[in-house]
């Protein structure tokens, strides 16, 4: 454990590095690269240009401090972080270039006001959590290559079939090169590859949520091309599945991993969907009409309108064909043919009003994936209804582990 003195300094110091998070951020990731250019090859460079890797690291450096004493408070975060370091390969051997090289950010940023007194607790506080993180990922990886079908580091899976579900969203069917059993997983997991894509220096690996029910002799993942807008850069990744890879081609990936996953309980479940996040809720809707065709599910879905609008059809026959299924959807911009058909439920987004009209009780469990604002907003309306914290579960496609509310 941490001396009482080194606790006094991390905690009384740790909203300093709140108040600087982003500039910190943004040192160490300078100063890591220029350090260990291989580590180019775990971290989303996308992601990188945006900021997002930035922002998330000061905000994990912060509540790590404010929790020093009470890890468990931050449990949620730590299981996310270890999970997705477990996915792309993490090993304990980089835990020390980081922890150095974070204690430099904090003093190129802060200057004279961290004093050595400070950097040294922040240094004893750093080894604290990263012995608590190592720890707690060599349990995964233990678990993930001693579990039936389970494998350590990368696989090859072949492109089985590649579907398309909307203007931007293709389905990778994926089956194991070498033939032999996968792993199964729970609704909501994902899967991590480490794509090669040729002219990149670098690899790039991404998470991609599971989109089908588990137990199958594949996997499926279903992806969104991102393209250029608002000065953001498009997606190395996404355009390398949608634009170079077909049936027939292998690619590299890790064991399913994740902590947003469907509990198995008799209680309602509402699951909630903007633009891509459909994917695990759809993972969850095929595992509950397999597997509890009497559990009451409303599957909420909001996008663009219907050029963007994935599974549709899958959602809507699946609501025809099982009594316990309710769905819903709503068109921010649709289209003529969309006014015309009036095949949705709503212009506009998911507020409270809707959620209190549209769902029996607000003591189903609630579950959410989307773009940060989404999810800020189904979040903050969810408690503006009372909603219990432990009925509350959502999935962020980027590094940020918080939500505003």
């Amino acid at each position: 454990m941490l001396d009482a003195k080194t606790i006094e300094i991390v905690q009384s110091t740790a909203p300093v590095l709140k108040e600087h998070s982003k500039e910190i951020g943004k040192k160490f990731y300078e100063l890591l690269f220029s350090k260990a250019p291989d580590l180019y090859n775990l971290f989303n460079q996308t992601n990188q240009k945006r900021g997002i890797q930035q922002e998330a690291l000061g905000y994990a450096v912060y509540a790590a401090g404010e929790h020093i004493t009470n890890l468990e408070a931050i449990k949620p975060v730590i299981q996310r972080i270890t999970e997705k370091h477990r996915a792309i390969g993490v090993v304990a051997e980089q835990y020390p270039v980081v922890g150095e090289t974070l204690l430099e950010a904090v003093k190129a940023v802060l200057g004279d006001a961290a004093t050595d007194e400070i950097i040294e607790a922040w240094g004893k506080a750093y080894g604290y959590i990263a012995e608590a993180f190592i720890d707690i990922e060599k349990n995964l990886y233990d678990q993930v290559e001693h579990q039936s079908g389970g494998w350590e580091g990368f696989r090859s899976f072949v492109i089985d079939r590649k579907v398309e579900e909307s203007d931007t969203v293709r389905s990778f069917y994926l089956k194991p090169q070498d033939g032999k059993p996968i792993p199964t997983y729970e609704a909501g997991q994902y899967l991590t590859i480490k794509a090669e894509i040729p002219g990149e220096k670098y690899s790039h690996i991404r998470h991609y949520s599971l989109s089908d029910s588990p137990g199958k002799d594949y996997y499926r993942i279903s992806v969104k091309r991102e393209d250029a807008h608002n000065n953001a850069p498009a997606g190395i990744v996404s355009n390398f599945l949608a634009n170079q890879i077909d049936v027939g081609d292998t690619l590299l990936f890790s064991a399913p991993a994740g902590d947003f996953v469907l509990e198995e309980t008799d209680s309602p479940v509402v699951l909630i969907s903007g633009g891509i996040g459909i994917t695990p809720l759809i993972s969850m809707l095929n595992t509950i009409v397999e597997k509890q065709p009497q559990r009451e599910v409303t599957f909420i879905h909001a996008t663009e309108n219907n050029t963007t609008h994935a599974f549709r059809d899958h959602v809507k026959q699946l609501a025809m064909q099982h009594s316990n299924v309710k769905s819903h959807i709503l068109y921010n911009t649709p289209t003529k043919e969309d006014l015309e058909a009036a095949d949705f439920d709503k212009q506009g987004f998911v507020d409270l009003d809707f959620l209190q009209t549209n769902v029996s009780s607000k003591d189903a469990h609630f579950y959410f994936c989307g773009p940060i604002p989404f999810l800020e907003a189904i979040n903050r309306a969810l408690h503006e209804w009372g909603v219990a914290e432990d009925h509350i579960h959502f999935e962020v496609f980027n590094p940020i582990a918080i939500l505003g509310s």
